[in-house]
């Protein structure tokens, strides 16, 4: 009992030193309603990514036309007014800001030997829901492993593999690395796939750890038996809502990032129209089933991407900006307000309290957690 004691009071204090002030989640009238979860980070998405797309390529994106809610969230990390992907990700997964690099740990380094938060994956988990995490990254990148696993440093992606292999996690997909194998995956008990095929004959109840074709994935073009994010979506979310007691599931579209650090403009915007039908995937599924809530972010802008006088967008940084970037609602009318800013700590504590019918403390911190 004292250890649980002093590990809600280093949370606490945590909370305040890194988001300089504490926030508190009143009771929402409509979170018994809602019985499933979905986040869905665009990695590097700012407005202007998905305004461009949609001069540019002649379309209505879904993320601009479908979200009922549509409002900004600002990001930092403890260390920096820019924040990378693991602190981003961090943020948005556990309701902590850390450490530029750190995935899924506090700032301080007594802390991260003592305790680590909590995420919301972790808490889905406890509540009984199906949980699964689908990217175009490899599923050890800094976002992915943010809601799945707890490291010093966002490239220790051995460690992160171990960690997500022994995890309860339903499914975690993502693009091919050397460093998953078939082998630790089926050591685990869990179902190694790499086709689509594979993945529809997935049987109900089975783990799986999936790696796919990187290059289709995100660009979403057809390739035989290779799936692309949006597909992948669709599966996952087949696969978890069977689930009676709900699910939680974060999908990130890594690849606008990763075009815009190369000032790359066009493929930006392909990564874009991906993650858009990843999108779609999700809403068609949260319209059926009206208990689902919906929430489109990102961890950060990259690429500075200004709208010039000519009516032009340009991609005039390869690095991260510290501009406000999207907060999408769907499924909640209390979550945000149009025009609302809030903070990336917000999200997963927010999400958290729908979730549970603010049953659980969060942040908290993951041995917390276990004792509950």
């Amino acid at each position: 009992m004292f250890t649980k004691i002093v590990v809600l009071i280093m949370s606490l204090v945590i909370t305040f030193t890194t988001t300089f002030g504490l926030n508190f989640v009143a009771p929402a009238e409509d979170a018994e309603e809602i019985k499933n979860v979905v986040i869905l980070i665009g990695d590097g998405m700012g407005f202007n990514h998905l305004y461009s797309t949609e001069k540019v390529h002649g379309v209505e994106l879904d993320i601009l036309n479908r979200m009922e809610y549509y409002g900004e969230q600002k990001t930092r990390s403890a260390s920096s007014l820019v924040t990378d992907s693991a602190a981003g990700g961090t943020a948005l997964a556990t309701g902590h800001r850390t450490m530029n690099g750190y995935v899924g740990v506090y700032p301080t380094d007594p802390l991260a030997v003592f305790a680590v938060p909590a995420s919301i994956t972790d808490v889905a988990m406890k509540y009984g829901k199906s949980t699964g995490i689908v990217t175009s990254d490899s599923i050890m990148g800094a976002t992915p492993a943010s809601f799945s696993a707890h490291v010093r440093d966002r490239d220790l992606d051995k460690d992160i593999f171990a960690q997500q292999a022994v995890s309860e996690i339903d499914l975690i997909w993502g693009a091919y690395s050397s460093v998953v194998t078939e082998e630790e995956v089926n050591a685990n008990d869990k179902v190694y796939v790499n086709t689509l095929s594979e993945v529809k004959a997935l049987e109900e109840g089975e783990k799986s750890i999936g790696q796919f074709d990187g290059d289709t994935l995100w660009r979403g073009k057809d390739n035989g038996d290779q799936p692309t994010l949006s597909e992948l979506a669709a599966e996952a979310i087949d696969i978890l809502s069977k689930d009676e007691d709900g699910f939680f599931m974060m999908l990130e579209g890594a690849h606008i990032d990763k075009r815009s650090h190369d000032k790359d403009g066009e493929g930006a915007m392909i990564a874009a129209l991906e993650f858009d039908r990843a999108v779609s995937a999700v809403l068609d599924f949260a319209e059926k089933d009206g208990n689902t809530l919906v929430i489109i972010t990102a961890d950060h802008e990259t690429g500075s991407v200004t709208l010039q006088k000519d009516g032009t967008y340009k991609w005039t940084s390869g690095s991260h900006s510290g501009v406000n970037v999207p907060c999408f609602v769907y499924g909640c009318d209390s979550f945000i307000e149009d025009g609302e800013v809030i903070d990336n700590i917000d999200i997963p504590t927010m999400a958290v309290a729908y979730m549970t019918n603010n049953e659980q403390y969060f942040p908290c911190p993951l041995s917390y957690l276990n004792e509950e």
